[in-house]
């Protein structure tokens, strides 16, 4: 694990698992939990990736990062997929609780946003911030209002992973020697091709701390009679995100709504409309073969269905800011942090 100058790790012990976390050494345990932000990663990452921004918010503010289970220094455990982002919106709540905290602001990236929204489904909050959020119906395998392509949600979860990825994972690849490296994929997918930064050394660390396997990432999968063959199973994180798994539209029926802040890039290669991540997308493109075509396997709008969503949790009473950093891709947070942080401080404190 690789610390920048002013930020701190250590293990919580908590009633579920021993979870990783990252604080700021000058900030103050005492901070009301108004003032309180708490930060969680993505998939294939760790807390690593927030320090920057970490140590860029006011003073006044107490900030802490939480390693999923199964990334970063946390513990590996399976991940029961079958309760969608159940058991990581569960670890958070009992880190947040042995921390002595309750309600607080939460900010969730990319997979994370799917935690923190199912949070906000089973505990309160003060405010919800999705950086490159999933989609409330998941990853792939819907059309707009969130039905299912298949009942089996074909084309989903942990068979939709590449294979060769994986293994470089596991392996602690470094390289740049393949498309499939984790270096590559973080300079290909994670942010846009005019991001320039000093520490791509520090978020390759965090990739290569994913815990691989069937009960971690990607997960297992099942087969299917529909294209492309196979669809999600009920062990690790891709199929967390599977829409036969994972729904948080739910949100729109919540008695108290916090305030949500929407912020993405609108280069984004994984969180879009046309997502090359989405197995749909490919077979439209061509490269994966036998697609059916538009009337069966379309690609999922994932931009469109988190808009709809969010319009209808404004319509019911909530109330959400949409902000969209031009030519930004899937991490918003390393490539406009002063903009991020100000858009983020404002939200919070406003």
């Amino acid at each position: 694990m690789t610390l920048l100058a002013g930020i701190t790790s250590r293990v919580v012990p908590t009633a579920r698992l021993s979870v990783n976390v990252l604080e700021r050494a000058a900030d103050d345990p005492g901070t009301p939990e108004d003032r309180t932000v708490v930060l969680v990663h993505g998939n294939a990452s760790s807390a690593l990736f927030w320090q920057e921004v970490m140590l860029a918010l006011p003073g006044d503010l107490r900030v802490i990062a939480v390693d999923l289970r199964g990334f970063g220094g946390t513990q590996t455990l399976p991940v029961d997929a079958s309760r969608g982002c159940g058991d990581f919106s569960d670890d958070l709540h009992a880190t947040l609780e042995a921390l002595g905290l309750g309600p607080v602001h939460l900010v969730g990236w990319s997979m994370g946003g799917g935690v923190v929204m199912q949070y906000a489904l089973d505990h309160p909050v003060l405010s919800l911030t999705l950086q490159a959020p999933v989609s409330p119906y998941g990853f792939g395998g819907t059309g707009r209002d969130g039905s299912l392509l298949t009942a089996d949600g074909a084309g989903t979860g942990g068979g939709g992973a590449n294979p060769d990825f994986v293994q470089r994972l596991a392996d602690g690849d470094t390289s740049d020697e393949a498309p499939t490296s984790p270096r590559n994929v973080f300079r290909s997918s994670y942010v846009s091709p005019e991001y320039t930064g000093d520490l791509e050394d520090l978020w390759v660390t965090s990739m290569l701390s994913t815990a691989t396997g069937p009960d971690n990432y990607p997960g297992d999968a099942a087969a299917s009679a529909s294209w492309p063959g196979f669809g999600p199973g009920a062990r690790g994180v891709l199929n967390t995100l599977a829409p036969t798994n994972f729904n948080t539209a739910g949100l729109v029926d919540l008695d108290v709504k916090p305030p949500v802040l929407w912020i993405r890039g609108s280069a984004d290669a994984i969180v879009s409309d046309a997502s090359y991540f989405d197995l749909n997308m490919l077979g439209k493109a061509g490269v994966i073969p036998g697609w059916p075509g538009d009337d069966v396997a379309p690609p999922q709008p994932m931009i469109t269905q988190t808009r709809d969503v969010l319009d209808a949790y404004a319509a019911a009473g909530g109330a959400y800011t949409e902000v969209v950093f031009e030519g930004v891709g899937h991490s918003p947070h390393l490539e406009r942090p002063a903009e991020w942080v100000e858009a983020l401080v404002a939200h919070v404190t406003g």
